[in-house]
């Protein structure tokens, strides 16, 4: 008896079901602007592609750099733009500045004291270095995550021996208070620089496609 060869069914992809296109290229053939619910719905009643799906396609075209989603109302300015979600990174870490700088200062006994441990550690060794490299390189596809990683690491290394050397020979000396002061101060000036270098970038993208 002959054996009948059996043939597995192709999966049926989403670009399958765009007619072979990525989703970046499906977009520009219409030709025209389109809001994200607005594309989802296309996707998704149109095309027959699962919600999870369209959001996949979505997303991973816009971390690929093939998408760039803006708000229908973009900043006009650099204080609109600090309070908009690109800017979250920003408020989260001074919160978290504020709340490591309250912890170190006032806690002294279990439990709280191993949070203190921590935060003080990340403050230390992270947070000078990342918020540098952030106003050096501010856009994301600059550095790898790693790379940005390794880089605040070493940098902070860098940075805290220096601001107390700095210290050193000032009238308030190498003490908690001071070093914290300092710390604080160096990383909250480097996320305002990150901060303004962000929006500088992100304004020349908004006047790259307005052409």
């Amino acid at each position: 008896m002959k054996k009948r060869k059996m043939k597995r069914k192709k999966k049926v992809t989403p670009e399958d079901k765009l007619g072979g296109k990525k989703i970046s290229d499906f977009i520009r053939s219409l030709n025209t602007p389109i809001t994200l619910s607005e594309l989802i719905d296309i996707l998704t009643k149109k095309y027959a592609i699962k919600l999870e799906e369209a959001a996949k396609m979505i997303y991973v075209a816009w971390k690929n750099g093939e998408l760039e989603m803006l708000e229908p109302k973009p900043p006009r300015n650099l204080l609109s733009y600090t309070f908009t979600l690109r800017s979250l990174w920003f408020w989260l870490l001074t919160t978290l500045i504020g709340i490591t700088i309250a912890i170190v200062l006032y806690v002294s006994e279990p439990p709280l004291i191993y949070l203190r441990y921590v935060l003080g550690s990340v403050f230390v060794l992270y947070l000078p270095g990342a918020t540098l490299i952030e106003a050096l390189y501010p856009r994301g596809e600059d550095l790898e995550p790693l790379e940005r990683l390794a880089l605040s690491i070493g940098l902070s290394l860098a940075v805290v021996p220096l601001i107390g050397l700095v210290l050193n020979y000032t009238p308030w000396g190498i003490r908690l208070q001071p070093i914290l002061t300092a710390l604080a101060l160096f990383t909250e000036c480097m996320a305002i620089a990150a901060l303004i270098r962000k929006y500088k970038y992100y304004k020349l993208r908004l006047e790259e496609l307005k052409f």
